[in-house]
């Protein structure tokens, strides 16, 4: 076949494709989720743990709440504890139901202490400054398979949560799947390998857009949550089983994302954000900065994986276990 003849078979591949809205994204027409101001907004802001693993024996929000400005503080003494999971994934989620809106723990260096609602942002970092916390330190693990032995941190000791594979050695889930007989088909290869062949660190996704969370009541009193996030539908299911309202008062707008990389993949500012609007009845903005997103917001796991691999004389793979 010749080149020229090749070219007209394949009407793809080899080929530049216009990106259809490509001229709209180079002019700046999209909207993203922050690109709209809406009347008599609040600003949320986030106080975090300092500490990796602490229990918060008494938070006093009261001068915070004097602030003027300031409309409203949640904290866990005043919100809803509902166990769910913040994973955007299929129902029945997989992943066990071990969080909460706020917790009387914290397990990790900026994991969620309080909020505060107010008129401007400024007021509302100030008003954070004058929360009160006390915690008592607990100790810290940092390293998977040392958070795995025994006698190690039990991270997740609260009695509410459910599905977690094995509390004490801190083993979120365990998964098997196996097609055909592996052992045999490594046994019987020609060549074998096996061995601790691929280790990853944490990752952060550094989308380009923060994490941004809107919400507001619209005309028929129902909670719109305008926010950065790929799974909709999730946010939607899990804000209505954790607030307690109906999904069908719930409208969830994903706008054009500047980024997620899977990081958006989970709730991380909607309930916050939900809640403030319902009890204010005012629209809520609630937006990561950089730091916060590399402090607050979700990584990309650490993993360790060990290989078994067999392949025949010619270099098919027969079998691998993973």
């Amino acid at each position: 076949m010749s080149k020229k003849d090749k070219k007209e078979e394949l009407k793809v591949v080899g080929d530049s494709v216009e990106k259809y809205d490509g001229l709209a994204l180079a002019t700046g027409q999209p909207l993203f989720t922050d690109d709209i101001n809406l009347p008599d907004m609040i600003h949320a802001k986030l106080l975090t743990s300092p500490f990796p693993h602490a229990e918060i024996i008494d938070i006093d929000t009261t001068e915070a709440e004097k602030l003027p400005g300031v409309k409203i503080v949640l904290t866990y003494k005043n919100t809803p504890r509902i166990p769910h999971t913040t994973a955007g994934q299929g129902y029945p989620e997989p992943s066990p139901y071990d969080a909460f809106i706020f917790d009387r723990k914290v397990r990790f260096v900026g994991d969620r202490v309080a909020a505060v609602g107010a008129e401007t942002p400024e007021i509302a970092e100030e008003a954070l400054k004058l929360i009160k916390v006390k915690y008592k330190n607990l100790p810290s693990v940092f390293d998977p398979e040392e958070a795995m032995k025994e006698g190690a941190p039990v991270i997740h000791d609260e009695d509410e949560s459910t599905g977690i594979y094995n509390k004490e050695r801190n083993i979120v889930s365990h998964v098997e799947i196996e097609i055909g007989d592996v052992d045999k088909a490594i046994k019987n290869a020609d060549f074998k390998i096996e061995g601790y062949y691929t280790k990853t660190q944490y990752a952060q996704h550094v989308p380009m857009e923060t994490h941004v969370t809107i919400t507001y009541l619209d005309e028929n009193n129902r909670l719109v949550i305008r926010s950065a996030t790929q799974v909709p539908f999730h946010v939607r299911r899990i804000i209505s089983q954790i607030l307690g309202i109906s999904i069908n008062n719930i409208r969830v707008v994903k706008p054009r994302i500047g980024g997620g990389f899977g990081t958006k993949q989970e709730i991380v500012l909607e309930d916050i954000c939900a809640l403030m609007t319902l009890r204010t009845k005012r629209p809520v903005r609630m937006e990561y900065t950089r730091r916060e997103e590399f402090v607050s917001a979700r990584t990309r796991h650490p993993s360790k994986i060990y290989i078994r691999l067999g392949a025949d004389s010619s270099g098919i793979l027969t079998g691998i276990d993973m």
